[in-house]
């Protein structure tokens, strides 16, 4: 099936307007004809390079912000009014074995959380899980990482050292840790201990890097290492975020991340107009390329992700037209928006009609309405919701999904 869109992003320097898109649709099965996108934008769906999904319960939690560090607010987090209704549903008991059927309930509805914004790949930074867990998810979750919690918390969530992580790396995948999340002594001395554990290497991804000097961030750029920002995260919790322009002058990889909404934002849209919103002088360009190309360096993606193959498109992000600029189009929607998501050329989200087009078990779908269209879904997020609300014994209202 070929599609014509308005505009189709092609990467962040290619944007270019009335070209066809030829659909690659998982298995024999190719749908013929044409559907009218001529008032939709086309993207490549969006990569989210730091979430925690089994930490999207809302509403935030911290109630002494700013905090000078973020090691002071797990503990004061665990007190909070989301955390305590959370525990009516799942008690965190510090084992991170999030195959157990209501830790892995809440980690779907993080994945949904992504899925409902255009994003089809998240990296949840967790202990390693079994294969099994990443194999359920409605988006790809990647399981290629290795990682530890902090510098100065350790691995307290599961996982061998910081440097035992990194050696089973073995430099081909990226290794995860959160690193100078303040504004204290404790957090800026956190670089010159990575250092000094011979974690600088090229597959480090640093989270959040409140703390980090110019120097410090010359030396990052130098190795070639990423930094994922969290804008939303940082503000609400420390009152201050990553030197993001020198970043950028020095030429870091800086990939954007939602965190959970614990602290960040709604979802990965919402995340890209609060960047923008705080730091209007950066580019949307230089923002689309944190929420697409960025992220699959550095989370070593294969080379089809993050851009759109016109002749062999087996990821589309399909959005309607509401500005004519097609990276301001992204400040102004909304998941009622998005025509269709499709993701290794089966579809995930959409207006309904267009799930008509391919070739699909209807079991696997459920449809429901946004506004005054009528929306498709994989799998089946209401029921999640659904369970929640059981056990809670009343409805609990989480933002990002838009049912």
């Amino acid at each position: 099936m070929k599609i014509k869109p308005a505009v189709s992003v092609i990467s962040p320097d290619r944007i270019e307007p009335d070209i066809e898109l030829l659909l690659k649709i998982k298995g024999d099965f190719v749908p013929e004809g044409e559907l009218d996108a001529s008032s939709a934008y086309a993207y490549a769906p969006f990569i989210n390079a730091h979430d925690h999904l089994v930490g999207n319960w809302f509403p935030r939690s911290g109630d002494k912000r700013p905090y000078p560090n973020s090691h002071i607010w797990v503990e004061d987090m665990r007190h909070s009014f989301a955390v305590e209704e959370r525990n009516n549903f799942w008690v965190n008991d510090g084992s991170f074995k999030l195959t157990e059927p209501n830790a892995y309930a809440l980690c779907q509805l993080g994945a949904y959380k992504n899925l409902f914004s255009g994003t089809a790949i998240v990296q949840d930074h967790s202990p390693n899980q079994p294969d099994s867990y990443y194999k359920g998810f409605p988006v790809t979750v990647l399981k290629k990482y290795r990682q530890s919690h902090s510098i100065t918390l350790g691995n307290w969530w599961g996982g061998g050292t910081a440097e035992e992580e990194m050696a089973h790396s073995k430099g081909q995948m990226p290794f995860i840790i959160h690193l100078g999340e303040g504004t204290d002594e404790l957090t800026k001395s956190e670089f010159a201990k990575l250092k000094k554990r011979n974690l600088l290497q090229p597959n480090l991804m640093i989270i959040h890097g409140i703390a980090l000097t110019k120097a410090e961030l010359k030396e990052i750029a130098a190795v070639g290492a990423s930094i994922c920002w969290c804008p939303t995260s940082n503000f609400y919790l420390i009152g201050k975020t990553l030197d993001i322009e020198s970043c950028l002058k020095l030429g870091v990889n800086v990939v954007l991340g939602t965190d959970s909404t614990q602290t960040g934002g709604i979802n990965l849209l919402d995340e890209f107009a609060h960047a923008h919103e705080k730091f209007p002088e950066i580019p949307l360009q230089t923002l689309y390329a944190m929420i697409t190309v960025n992220p699959a360096k550095a989370l070593f993606l294969p080379a089809d992700k993050g851009i759109l193959h016109p002749r062999s498109t087996a990821d589309l992000l399909l959005i309607d037209a509401v500005e004519r600029d097609p990276l301001q189009n992204l400040l102004e929607v909304s998941s009622e928006h998005i025509r269709l998501l499709l993701h290794n050329g089966i579809p995930l989200y959409g207006d309904a009609k267009w799930l008509e087009c391919f070739q699909t078990v209807p079991a696997d779908y459920t449809q429901f309405r946004v506004g005054r269209r009528e929306k498709f879904v994989i799998g089946d997020p209401m029921e999640l919701n659904d369970r929640i609300d059981a056990v809670l014994g009343y409805h609990k209202d989480f933002p990002y999904l838009p049912f």
